[in-house]
């Protein structure tokens, strides 16, 4: 760009409003782009965090230069969010999302929309637009497409799925209300090809062009990761639930043998987990980590391993892990048979003795280890890096600018 744009993005989850990738997604743009002089307003919605949560508070946060964070709260919380969630608008808050639009933006950027607005925000102030399909909101009201709560999706069967998940039926999917809102957007995008076409196959009518996530360009922490024991280790790094797909890996680590598996994270299928783990030495939870303890576990990890059993977009995991020099182990499912195609990072496994039969060869073979490390970095540095995400993405808009013929110089400049 020849000049400093004003970016607003849209989000119902925030950090440390926040629980899952989406909205440290949203963050990382957002510093990046204010890295680049870019002035960035985010709009979330703290009354959606604090619905779904039980945990206290979160902390502040600081906020960098450039950027500005609108905080949507109310006194009625749970009310702000059934409103929104059943009409697909910003009931409660629409009025202040409107005004902070309305002050004028070069490019307005849409995330996840299901509860700080709905289909109806996308309609919302001017300039180009943007929205980034982080899950499959867009086609699926759990947003996950995990069906009935126990199996991937291959069919709607959207009514009984949402009663399975205990949750009320979203009124405005009845209707063409999305259909309408996303004549607004100028490019829908997403993470994977994958993502895309399942987006397709599930009827939603506007092509999604895929651009790369990133990693932050930064150096590398120093220090050695903890040690509570000299055994080399796999690593499992998400959500403890069972889309996740840990149920399948633990037992690959309740018998004998010279490697441990360790699990960092949280999450409410933990207790379960922990009974099928029983009290076998080879595997240790170690509760959720901060981001600056995660990266030295991932570097001194045998490998990553991403057992999910649901669509995945694409999981920040292996992006983590391939920063490091550390391969993945990744189930053929989803966005991994094109992310392991693309880097050469990693193995993929459809069965339980394929799964077995990796992990054992990456114990075993330090070379073939070296290699896979080596070919995920190199694709995270060509392929995934915060500069060249950053070039796609400001190709996507200059793109945009050019076919509605939105001029974004200088006044005076080419």
């Amino acid at each position: 760009m020849n000049r400093p744009l004003r970016f607003a993005m849209v989000t119902t989850f925030y950090p440390p409003y926040n629980f899952g990738g989406d909205g440290y997604a949203v963050q990382r743009l957002t510093h990046a782009l204010a890295r680049r002089g870019h002035a960035v307003t985010v709009i979330h919605d703290a009354d959606a965090f604090r619905s779904l949560s039980d945990a206290p508070e979160p902390a502040p946060t600081t906020t960098p230069p450039g950027v500005t964070v609108h905080r949507l709260e109310s006194r009625a919380a749970r009310l702000s969010c059934l409103a929104t969630q059943q009409t697909g608008r910003p009931v409660i808050h629409g009025r202040t999302i409107r005004r902070i639009l309305a002050t004028g933006f070069d490019v307005i950027h849409f995330h996840n929309i299901s509860l700080v607005g709905g289909p109806a925000v996308l309609g919302y102030g001017s300039g180009i637009k943007l929205y980034t399909a982080h899950e499959h909101w867009l086609v699926c009201p759990t947003h996950v497409l995990w069906r009935h709560n126990r199996e991937v999706c291959t069919g709607r069967e959207c009514l009984r799925c949402v009663l399975h998940y205990r949750r009320p039926p979203q009124l405005w999917r009845s209707g063409s209300l999305l259909e309408r809102q996303s004549a607004h957007v100028d490019e829908f995008l997403t993470l994977s090809d994958f993502a895309a076409r399942k987006h397709a196959e599930f009827g939603f009518s506007r092509p999604l062009t895929v651009i790369p996530t990133f990693l932050p360009d930064e150096a590398a922490p120093t220090g050695a990761a903890p040690e509570p024991t000299a055994a080399p280790y796999f690593l499992f790094v998400g959500r403890l639930s069972r889309i996740k797909g840990l149920q399948d890996l633990i037992p690959c680590f309740t018998g004998e043998g010279t490697t441990e598996l360790w699990i960092a994270g949280s999450g409410e299928y933990e207790p379960e987990l922990r009974a099928l783990a029983g009290n076998g030495p080879r595997i240790r939870f170690l509760g959720q980590l901060p981001p600056e303890a995660l990266r030295p576990l991932y570097r001194n990890a045998l490998a990553a391993v991403v057992p999910s059993a649901c669509y995945e977009v694409f999981p920040m995991v292996v992006l983590e892990a391939f920063r490091e020099g550390t391969p993945i182990v990744a189930r053929a499912l989803g966005p991994f048979p094109e992310i392991i195609a693309a880097s050469q990072g990693g193995i993929l496994f459809e069965t339980q003795d394929a799964l077995e039969r990796a992990l054992a060869a990456l114990t075993d073979d330090p070379a073939l280890r070296a290699r896979l490390g080596a070919a995920g970095l190199a694709a995270f540095t060509s392929r995934w890096s915060e500069s060249v995400a950053l070039e796609r993405y400001f190709d996507v808009i200059t793109a945009v600018a050019e076919r509605r013929g939105i001029d974004l110089t200088l006044p005076g400049q080419a």
